[in-house]
């Protein structure tokens, strides 16, 4: 029992120093000393293997080459920020914030310095770290549990009181300018490829499958968001992140509460001149809104909070050569433009191409090859052209008048379009795109077919609309490339397994001008059929609420194609499933209802249970309000339940809640 004794108390003091150096910015010992407790500690472990716990610090490198990643499912959406350019742009989408909130007295904000890294996803269950992840697509990400546990600023297990039963933390995994330069350093003596940013180091290195190599890139962690949440309530982003830090995980420790717009603005503006001051990269600020339950209200669009945004600092520039304009065929016919440049570093990163987004744009730049250009990253990401600074003589870059790939003549849908496209849905630089974006793993997910499988079916003709697909035989495979009998097979298993795919992923892979995944949602529940939905009205598409003009405009005119029906014919004759699952139109007892959770529940997550009660008919709705019918308690209930009582909302726990399902 005293070694027993003597490797918890190391561990403690362990625990307590990564706290102090990362949470608290205030080491009290050096490296050295910190290096000799983890010394003494490991030895003492690997004398005695009957003690070592998963929590333990000596387990934060598990040693081992990882075969690969596999998916994990995030329980709350990861969203992405809009982004504002200008002050008036954010003055612009804090007007937006008060139309929705009209009854609010004020609204305060918190201000966070926008880490230029990688998002990560943490989960910890009981206090313990389970599931660390990228953010993925926003749905799902690709599960780096093993080399998330190799960042010392990211707790493997939670301190102090209150701990939520299960908390989803996000934050941005990052590496600091010192250790960035020391790592492109080494790789440089070693001869191999170097790093452009830190950001691309942090995102290379969490995706490596050598835990040990990670462990040595000195990654850092900031957290920001709170995702999923239980067992606790949490008022505001403020409280939230006062909270974390009391549980050991790091935050900025320049976020800041503001009482204002005025007050966010001029934080926002004293960092622009100061970014350089600091250990790591940022590329502008994070504005959220402070009260929980003024961010349920705003809600989200289809990508991103209506609650947060993103103020970018003014981007790094550069000027270099034009050597010459070529144009790019999309997937869904749009011409676009791009300037081949003299290559030339900007913000760290050595830039070759620009875009120049349409062809009134080159008008208005009056841009030809040869001229010298000023080049910006816009948002420190995207490279694009800002103006000429040195014309050179030459002829003026010309519309071409055919379609690059396919020579069918480009035309504008609209006389006010800017975008030219070529109108052939069978150009291979469309269909070779259309198909890929068809099998891709959020759409139909027919796993094997990539590019050069595309590439190679387009270009022998058999694959000539998504219908084909469904056409192919195994000789028509085994014409492929490296294809033998098990590959053929394989990817034949893919495509007969894609047919059950739901309503609302075929929506999505058709590749319909404005419909992402979550619009495709929206549609393929709200119609049921892709009958209902070739039929519906535009009248009918504009009364949802996440539709809107621009979309209901693009999915009358993509299905009113002739051969747009023609597809979707063939591809109900291949056997592909035409509807999303119903829910229960019988009457239940949540028929019509608002039910609203708190607490934990032992039967379900708070998911499964949401999703019982819509399919039953009923509305699963966040906040307590005398709309509610019905609250489900769970145990260790939040402050729902007080206001529930306070309103006289109807309160059944979880016994009764799987009663009325019965």
């Amino acid at each position: 029992m005293e070694i027993r004794k003597k490797i918890e108390e190391l561990r403690q003091k362990i625990n307590e120093h990564d706290y102090r150096y990362y949470v608290l910015s205030h080491p009290t010992i050096s490296d050295e000393e910190y290096d000799t407790l983890l010394r003494q500690l490991k030895e003492l472990e690997d004398a005695h293997p009957e003690f070592i716990t998963p929590t333990s610090p000596t387990q934060r490198v598990s040693g081992m080459v990882l075969e690969g990643f596999k998916t994990v499912k995030h329980r709350q959406k990861m969203f992405s920020l809009d982004n504002t350019y200008s002050i008036e742009e954010l003055k612009q989408w804090h007007e937006r914030v008060q139309k929705i909130l009209p009854e609010a007295e004020k609204i305060e904000y918190v201000v966070e310095p926008k880490i230029d890294g990688v998002s990560a996803n943490l989960t910890y269950e009981n206090g313990r770290l389970i599931t660390g992840a990228t953010r993925g697509d926003g749905e799902t990400g690709e599960d780096i549990t093993e080399n998330i546990k190799t960042i010392r600023a990211i707790p493997l297990a939670l301190r102090g009181q209150e701990i939520p039963s299960l908390v989803e933390i996000r934050g941005e995994v990052y590496m600091e300018e010192k250790d960035f330069r020391a790592l492109n350093k080494e790789r440089q003596r070693q001869g191999e490829v170097l790093f452009a940013n830190p950001r691309n180091a942090a995102s290379g290195s969490l995706k490596l499958l050598d835990t040990g190599i990670v462990a040595r890139r000195r990654l850092n962690f900031f957290a920001h968001s709170l995702g999923e949440c239980r067992g606790i309530e949490i008022g505001s982003q403020w409280d939230f992140l006062e909270k974390i830090k009391g549980w050991g995980m790091r935050i900025n420790p320049d976020s800041k509460l503001c009482r204002n717009i005025d007050e966010a603005i001029a934080y926002c503006l004293s960092w622009q001149g100061k970014r350089d001051i600091l250990a790591y990269e940022i590329d502008g600020m994070v504005i959220k809104v402070n009260s929980i339950a003024q961010q349920k209200k705003l809600g989200f669009t289809l990508k991103s909070p209506r609650w947060a945004v993103a103020y970018k600092f003014p981007a790094r520039q550069a000027t270099t050569k034009v050597l010459n304009i070529t144009v790019q065929v999309g997937r869904t016919g749009v011409i676009t433009p791009v300037a081949e440049l003299e290559p030339v570093e900007c913000a760290g990163v050595i830039i070759k191409h620009a875009t120049l987004h349409n062809f009134d744009e080159i008008k208005r730049l009056h841009i030809k090859p040869g001229d010298r250009v000023l080049i910006e990253r816009a948002g420190d990401v995207i490279p694009k052209v800002v103006k000429v600074v040195e014309s050179a003589k030459g002829r003026e870059f010309s519309i071409p008048r055919v379609c690059p790939v396919c020579s069918e003549r480009v035309v504008k849908e609209k006389e006010e379009d800017v975008a030219y496209r070529c109108p052939n849905p069978s150009c291979p630089a469309q269909l070779e795109r259309g198909l890929l974006h068809f099998a891709s793993r959020q759409a139909m997910d027919i796993e094997g077919m990539g590019e050069a499988v595309v590439a190679q079916l387009v270009k022998l003709g058999l694959v000539k609309d998504y219908a084909d697909i469904y056409g192919l035989k195994k000789e028509d495979l085994l014409k492929l490339e490296l294809f033998k009998e098990k590959k053929a097979q394989n990817l034949l298993s893919a495509i007969e397994r894609s047919k059950s795919r739901s309503l609302s992923r075929l929506i999505y892979a058709l590749g319909i001008r404005h419909v992402g995944e979550k619009a495709a949602y929206v549609l393929a529940t709200r119609f049921k059929t892709m009958d209902n939905l070739m039929k519906a009205e535009r009248d009918v598409l504009d009364s949802i609420y996440e539709v809107g003009p621009v979309l209901s405009e693009s999915i009358v005119h993509y299905f009113s194609s002739v051969s747009v029906r023609r597809l979707i014919e063939r591809l109900k004759k291949a056997g592909i499933n035409m509807q999303e699952g119903l829910r229960e139109s019988r009457d239940t007892p949540f028929s019509g209802k608002n039910i609203v959770f708190t607490g934990e529940l032992k039967s379900y997550s708070r998911a499964e249970a949401e999703e019982l009660v819509l399919s039953l008919g009923g509305n699963a709705t966040s906040g307590v309000s005398k709309n509610t019918d019905f609250l489900v308690v769970g145990d260790n209930p939040g402050s729902k339940y007080e206001k529930a009582k306070q309103l006289g909302v109807k309160i059944i726990n979880e016994a009764q809640f799987k009663e009325m399902i019965k």
